[in-house]
């Protein structure tokens, strides 16, 4: 949660009347991923009247994905439900998850259908960058997948081990491979505040996606290298059998055009082996994912 203080006691309650009604044992893990507002004293406030509330604070922002992983990587139960706290995620959804996980699932996804609460645009990106991911990467990923989830003991294990700088849960979910289902829901407009998912944000979320699963974009631009040296030694051969024919090469406008179309694709090769390099390099720093400043209920490990 960032900058939810609206959203907190809300989605207690929702929470709590949901798994109250489903009879089981449970606990509550809130993640504050570094708000400005007052949205972890109202989680620390619910954390020491309601003992199932576990809260955590972050030192700073670090990001949806990585306090997510926080998430997990606290939660002790034998299936996890992952969730936003905005309320967008109907928690009345959480029965049906824990039932397909009763009947053998490992991991129960969730896919989006927002066409009443979603901008166009949203849509509109959302839809192609599944289509680009599932062409580039090696795991396949539906239109409309989202993190709100339910994932086996085994799932959540298998997940806080992996080692990535960023890591993207929706594909790495789809990459464990472990047997799994998707209930349809429509997403609540959310209670409180805006989303914090600017333009520039869901530009690097889809660039860290990519990357993290598919070393196709090296590939290619292997083959755009291949390609324009082609056609740089086509427009030589071309030069050359006009001088020696005695005749001069015209066209310095179109000459100059090339040349800056050739730069332009080398910049781009060097641009996308200068993003795994900075992905390898962030792997290998090895630093934790997330700091926890301050925390209620944390269990001892």
């Amino acid at each position: 949660m960032c900058n939810e203080e609206g959203s907190v006691h809300p989605l207690m309650q929702e929470l709590v009347a949901v798994l109250e009604g489903i009879g089981v044992t449970y606990e509550i893990v809130l993640v504050d991923d570094g708000s400005r507002d007052a949205t972890w004293e109202r989680i620390a406030r619910l954390a020491t009247e309601i003992p199932a509330v576990i809260g955590v604070s972050l030192s700073r922002n670090f990001g949806h994905q990585r306090a997510l992983l926080a998430g997990l990587q606290l939660a002790r139960g034998q299936a996890v439900v992952s969730m936003d706290g905005d309320l967008q995620h109907p928690p009345q959804l959480i029965p049906l998850l824990y039932e397909a996980w009763r009947q053998g699932y490992k991991v129960v996804n969730t896919q989006r259908r927002d066409e009443e609460v979603a901008s166009r645009f949203k849509r509109f990106t959302s839809r192609y960058f599944y289509k680009v991911f599932s062409i580039l990467a090696e795991v396949p990923m539906a239109e409309g997948n989202s993190d709100f989830r339910l994932l086996d003991r085994t799932a959540v294990d298998a997940l806080v081990n992996l080692k990535a700088a960023e890591l993207f849960l929706r594909g790495a979910v789809q990459w464990l491979g472990l047997p799994a289902t998707v209930v349809p829901f429509q997403p609540e407009r959310r209670l409180y505040g805006s989303s914090k998912y600017t333009v520039r944000k869901m530009l690097r979320f889809a660039g860290d996606a990519i990357i993290s699963f598919s070393t196709k974009p090296l590939r290619i631009g292997i083959w755009l290298g291949i390609t324009t040296s082609l056609l740089a030694f086509v427009e030589i051969a071309y030069v050359l059998a006009r001088y020696f024919r005695g005749e001069t090469v015209s066209g310095w406008a179109s000459t100059v055009g090339i040349l800056s179309f050739l730069f332009g694709v080398l910049f781009i090769i060097l641009g996308i082996i200068g993003s795994y390099l900075a992905w390898i390099h962030q792997s290998l720093q090895n630093r934790p994912t997330v700091i926890i400043r301050d925390s209620v209920n944390l269990p001892q490990r």
